[in-house]
């Protein structure tokens, strides 16, 4: 698990500084929402809440929310207080989701720490994705049996990502959210949340503006690092819609020395795996959710602690809020709920990972040259702890384990060559078909061991409900033609 969860911590990377443009009444063009962080705190401020504007110090690193109010000029001081007050009043769900659309598009119009900047995409990009990811679609036909799952293709520069991939990270994020925000008043006896009520209002509205910087800065971050709508294992984007984003495709096949056609079309045989893969096993994005709101469930705060810290607390010291949230008077505990919903969730990633990039070589490899080039990139670019894996550490506390990918690709890779196309993927129709973690680390064992079959046992399913036989293809392949009882291929 991350250190940082729930969004308190770090953001990946920080934008470089500007002093750019200052809007009033919305999000400044000066400063991160990150800055704080790397104020006078450091790293131990996990909420980059420093001093209070007018404290001292540069604008910006005492400056609790530059990301706001950008440099703080004199003009600006009256439309940062208006801002500042709306946020205390804020009073809807866990993360205060306006705020963290504005810093991310703040964070996106600032441009990534190399200096490159978001840009409308033209007729000319959108020809090129659209005719990238019809060819992928083809190339993909001859190495899996699930269909195309993209019914069109469109090209987002990073605003537009950040606007068609927010309702997903809302739903993602905001179980866990709710469950911390939560905490303070699940763990206090009713008579003190009487007495502590503003103080526990002023809390949630703070923190929801939390989330909503902390949130608002990683997913602006990341838009200046993603390729297409599924970096990060996840339906990020609308259902069938296969999404690339030529700037980010430009930089990061920039110093590879691969002609950028190879390069926009290997990525968009990524994306257009994933979409098969989420359009045609409809119980997999209700199983990746499903875990995320598992492990919110679990969520534990140690009760003695907090109620401790809430006890000494003095509504007139705002200091002594701030230094109890520094040391982290929030952090939950790691409870076996939590730890087998995020070792769920982290085999389930690592299978749909391993399998695109076990689908998409068999593809690439025959028809480009620089196929295996690209694949050990994006291996690598995993590996070395890339911003999609830092980002979903920080916003929900899950790390992906760069081994698993790897070795969920080889697993799938001798499916193929031990059951065929047809067999591997004939896994997916089921989740009790899948490999579990423990096969990930004996693969041989898994490919060559007996799998259960459920085409017989849906066949009687689908007579019993008066439907005749299974409208289901049996996609499994790997049986001999024995004929198995329902109760020695089934459950």
């Amino acid at each position: 698990m991350s250190d940082t969860p729930f969004g308190f911590g770090l953001p990946p990377e920080e934008p470089e500084d500007g002093d750019e443009g200052k809007k009033k009444g919305s999000p400044g063009e000066g400063q991160s929402g990150g800055q704080g962080g790397q104020g006078a705190g450091g790293p131990a401020n996990p909420f980059g809440f420093g001093g209070f504007p007018g404290a001292g110090g540069p604008a910006g690193g005492d400056n609790p929310f530059a990301a706001m109010f950008g440099s703080m000029n004199p003009n600006d001081l009256g439309a940062a207080f208006q801002q500042l007050g709306q946020m205390l009043s804020y009073e809807g769900g866990p993360v205060n989701w306006d705020m963290a659309k504005d810093i991310a598009r703040q964070t996106v119009s600032q441009g990534t720490a190399d200096g490159t900047k978001d840009a409308s995409v033209g007729p000319a990009e959108r020809s090129a994705v659209e005719e990238a990811v019809r060819l992928a679609d083809l190339w993909l036909d001859d190495a899996t049996s699930l269909p195309s799952g993209s019914g069109t293709a469109v090209a987002w520069s990073r605003a537009e990502w950040v606007e068609a991939t927010l309702p997903v990270w809302k739903e993602l994020v905001d179980p866990v959210a709710e469950r911390v925000g939560l905490a303070m008043g699940d763990v206090l006896p009713e008579e003190m949340q009487a007495m502590a009520g503003p103080l526990i209002g002023m809390m949630r509205s703070m923190g929801g503006a939390m989330f909503g910087q902390q949130i608002g800065q990683a997913v602006g971050v990341l838009a200046g690092e993603v390729v297409g709508s599924t970096d990060i294992g996840l339906p990020l984007g609308p259902s069938g819609k296969a999404a690339l984003l030529p700037v980010n495709i430009e930089h990061f096949g920039k110093d590879l020395g691969v002609d950028k056609d190879e390069v926009r079309l290997y990525l968009a045989l990524r994306e257009a795996a994933h979409q098969r893969l989420f359009a045609h096993v409809p119980w997999l994005r209700s199983h990746l959710f499903g875990a995320v709101e598992g492990y919110a469930r679990g969520i534990k705060v140690d009760t003695a602690k907090l109620e401790d810290v809430v006890g000494q607390l003095d509504p007139q010291n705002p200091e002594q809020l701030q230094e109890a949230l520094q040391q982290g008077m929030f952090q939950p505990e790691d409870t076996p709920a939590q730890k087998a919903a995020l070792a769920r969730l982290e085999t389930a990633l690592a299978l749909v990972e391993g399998w695109v990039d076990a689908v998409v070589h068999a593809a690439a490899k025959p028809r480009l040259s620089s196929a295996d080039a690209l694949r050990e990139t994006l291996r690598r670019r995993r590996a070395t702890g890339g911003p999609a894996e830092q980002t979903f550490a920080t916003l929900i506390g899950l790390e992906l384990r760069p081994r698993r990918l790897r070795d969920a690709s080889r697993l799938w890779a001798s499916l193929t060559d031990a059951r065929g196309v047809d067999g591997r993927d004939g896994l997916w129709e089921h989740p009790d078909m899948l490999p579990t973690a423990s096969d990930l680390d004996d693969p041989d064992g898994f490919v060559h061991r007996e799998q259960m079959d459920f085409s017989e046992l849906d066949k009687m399913l689908g007579e019993a409900a008066g439907g005749g036989s299974s409208a289901k293809p049996d996609l499994k392949k790997d049986d001999k033609g024995d004929d198995e009882s329902p109760e020695d291929g089934g459950k």
